[in-house]
């Protein structure tokens, strides 16, 4: 069978009735993955009925789900095994995606999920990490997870793991692999149907592309990149799973409500859709949902709203930001509010551009992220002037160094020019402050773009 899209789901659906796989493999946004294994299973027990066995991969014992699998069942119907965060896929190969992710889920506070992709990484380890991750040379950790030790402090990862996680694990995921390949091979009741759900696969792995031969494998990704193709297929998912769970509920939103939620809460597909369903149950009767019900229900801090605006100013989207800064406006922040974030924002940008001019240590367009948390920002430490500015992790400092390499030293100050003007207006005169800040933001804009064709 060839791989699917996530999009050509209902394709796969519409011949179930007189076809099936016995093994499906779901991979990619993990709500993505949850949410199209609900509807191949609903779509087979419609048409053939059976019995649904959930399991939870974190807590999965291989060999008695293996042992299931092969064996006759006396039940009428499919006997469906689904395995959600199933690790019948984790190894080396995808442990550094891996690592990055707990990361990431770690900063941003989810910890729950931060422990998910901590426990996939220690399940894959071939040597003893009862004592921590932390406590681990780079020699033993090299060994265990095939790549180099990060060099910041990552105590952290002990203090999350000691909430359950089984550290004497070893290779399991390694020989689950190759049981599963196996059996595939070997082949098991034509009633027992497997259904796996997977953020991540190496799609180079025997197992993969096994699957997608005697099987299906169904694409749930979503690029989470923050180039304009990336922002729309994020935009595009997070719609439509708006407008489906409006359906479920015969309710309607305005689009610039819409919009305004998907500024709010980004693309995190599960938290949107508890959104949804927190204005759904709060709009009662009414069938339109407006922009004043999200204001009342969906709520947003300060910090995460101006952040969202340096985000797209970085990024160089100008009608993002625009559109972000009118609705930070009109949502009570002060103006001057505004510049003091932006002014923050554009001399941390001045600082490391400045850095990136001397001659050591030396930065370099295109610098990796492993070179310059193990090498670069090392030296860059040494000299404490900037201590307080190189504070925080490693990973958020590469893309801050990154963004600064797209300006020049000439243009920040410029930058900042631009905000003393805007200041001084405001303080001032009588122009509206909707129009001086647009003027700024479309300056600044335009300056860059200008010095791009020289």
């Amino acid at each position: 069978m060839a791989l699917l899209q996530r999009q050509e789901l209902d394709t796969l659906l519409n011949t179930i009735h007189s076809e099936y796989q016995q093994i499906y493999l779901f991979f990619g946004e993990r709500y993505l993955c949850r949410e199209s294994a609900d509807k191949l299973q609903q779509a087979l027990l419609s048409h053939h009925n059976g019995t649904v066995y959930p399991i939870d991969g974190d807590q999965e014992d291989h060999t008695k789900t293996f042992s299931q699998l092969s064996s006759f069942s006396l039940l009428p119907g499919l006997q469906i095994y689904r395995v959600t965060d199933s690790s019948v896929f984790v190894s080396k190969s995808v442990a550094p995606e891996i690592w990055q992710k707990a990361q990431q889920a770690y900063e941003a506070g989810k910890e729950n999920k931060c422990i998910r992709h901590l426990r996939q990484l220690v399940s894959m380890a071939a040597v003893d990490v009862s004592e921590g991750l932390s406590s681990m040379n780079s020699a033993e950790w090299k060994e265990a997870f095939g790549f180099a030790k990060p060099s910041e402090d990552i105590s952290w990862t002990d203090q999350l793991l000691r909430s359950g996680t089984n550290s004497s694990a070893g290779n399991k995921a390694t020989s689950a692999s190759q049981r599963l390949s196996d059996l595939l091979d070997k082949g098991f009741p034509k009633t027992s149907v497997l259904i796996l759900c997977v953020e991540t696969v190496d799609k180079r792995q025997k197992l993969f592309n096994q699957i997608k031969k005697v099987g299906q494998a169904i694409d749930c990704c979503v690029d989470t990149g923050s180039s304009s193709g990336a922002q729309k297929a994020q935009k595009d998912v997070l719609y439509e799973l708006a407008r489906k769970t409006l359906a479920e509920f015969n309710k309607q939103i305005e689009p610039s409500a819409l919009d305004m939620l998907y500024d709010r809460v980004g693309f995190h597909p599960v938290g949107l859709v508890m959104e949804i369903e927190k204005l759904i149950f709060y709009v009662g009767d009414k069938t339109m949902i407006t922009c004043e019900d999200l204001d009342q229900v969906v709520g947003r801090s300060r910090e995460d709203a101006l952040y969202e605006l340096t985000d797209a100013f970085g990024k160089n989207q100008v009608d993002r930001t625009v559109a972000i800064l009118l609705r930070l406006l009109d949502s009570g922040i002060h103006a001057l509010a505004i510049l003091a974030t932006m002014r923050n924002h554009i001399r941390k940008l001045l600082v490391f551009r400045s850095l990136q001019h001397l001659r050591y240590p030396q930065w370099t367009n295109g610098m990796q992220p492993n070179t310059f948390q193990n090498s670069y920002l090392p030296a860059v430490k040494e000299n404490e002037i900037f201590s307080e500015l190189l504070k925080g992790h490693p990973y958020a400092l590469f893309m801050s160094f990154s963004m600064a390499a797209e300006y020049s030293t000439e243009l920040l100050k410029n930058y900042l020019s631009l905000l003393l003007t805007a200041e001084f207006r405001l303080k001032g005169s009588a122009f509206d402050q909707k129009l001086i800040l647009q003027e700024m933001f479309l300056s600044m804009f335009a300056m860059k773009k200008q010095r791009k064709k020289r």
